[in-house]
């Protein structure tokens, strides 16, 4: 096949289809209040799906007065199972409005988020976390209209979700906890957030506050963590997420311990390989579907100058297994 020699434009377009490009430009841009007749708009639009037209994003952008770009921001934290899910529903969600998702990995030391909001033109950037003033401001300067934290880390996944995991294991009798904070400092401050509510759920019931180590997803590092729980008659762990709590029942059978006669388990977010941990895994769970669409909807209501409903919301709930 011979590649083109350059790219199709709506001039290529009008002068196959017979027509002026103003012309072409009403019709492939969906302009209201110009009669064409159809019979017109009909070969403009199979002229340019046989030339395979597609409008340039800056030319777009400057017909409807912003362009379909929201930029994502992702801070320097490992890339679970869970944030993948919940970064490819609001993708799909933000599609269904006819914007497209781009995401900037902070961890990959690249060009600053305010270069690359400017050079993809973004009209929003939202991000898993707050940004700080003059991040928001130099976003600003660099062409977006809408700026917003995702509140993803902190409104849902925080206090409740780790309360939620000590209500269940002391409603299951353990009156000794612990809290496996991962290693990773990028997860440090989302870790501190459910930590805070297991210490409210063990204080509510009148018991000691979580044995706390850190710990990561080596297996000699788990089995380490267990074997200091288990000599501080700790008889239960939440962990903060299923990844960190997988590690922990393999550091269990290293010690020749198993879950739950020795150590009950819990995690966070029912990633697919929780049940097929063992023994599978009880954690807690939440609709990564409805979340993001739910930041899809708090990012149009934000184009439109509203306050979204409800979008910030998200309900958890406990996905009882045999790890406790």
């Amino acid at each position: 096949m011979t590649r083109p020699a350059k790219r199709i434009t709506s001039v290529d377009v009008a002068r196959a289809a017979g027509v002026s490009q103003t012309t072409v430009s009403f019709v492939l841009n969906d302009k209201p209040g110009h009669s064409i007749p159809e019979a017109t708009r009909l070969r403009i639009l199979e002229v340019a799906r046989q030339l395979d037209y597609r409008p340039h994003g800056s030319a777009r952008a400057l017909a409807a007065g912003r362009s379909d770009i929201v930029l994502l921001s992702v801070p320097d934290l490992p890339i679970g199972g869970a944030i993948s899910r919940f970064i490819e529903e609001m993708a799909a969600a933000l599609a269904d409005q006819g914007l497209a998702l781009v995401t900037h990995l902070a961890g990959a030391h690249g060009r600053p988020l305010a270069d690359v909001c400017a050079m993809v033109n973004a009209t929003v950037v939202i991000g898993f976390t707050s940004f700080d003033e003059d991040t928001v401001q130099a976003l600003y300067r660099a062409g977006a209209d809408v700026v917003l934290p995702s509140h993803f880390s902190h409104d849902e996944a925080g206090r409740p979700v780790g309360h939620l995991q000590a209500e269940y294991l002391i409603g299951r009798g353990h009156r000794r906890i612990g809290y496996a904070m991962p290693a990773h400092p990028g997860l440090r401050e989302m870790a501190e957030d459910r930590l805070a509510g297991v210490t409210d759920a063990c204080a509510g019931a009148g018991i000691e506050p979580p044995v706390v180590l850190s710990t990561s997803l080596e297996i000699a590092a788990a089995a380490a963590a267990v074997g200091v729980w288990t000599s501080q008659s700790v008889t239960a762990v939440c962990a903060f997420n299923d990844e960190t709590a997988i590690a922990l029942l393999a550091g269990l059978r290293v010690q020749g311990l198993a879950a739950p006669a020795h150590l009950a388990v819990i995690g966070v977010d029912d990633i697919p390989t929780a049940r097929l941990a063992a023994p599978p895994l009880t954690t807690i769970a939440f609709d990564l579907r409805e979340a993001g669409r739910g930041r899809a909807e708090m990012i149009m209501a934000s184009l439109a100058g509203r306050e979204p409903d409800g979008a910030g919301q998200q309900h958890w709930k406990l996905v009882a297994r045999a790890s406790a």
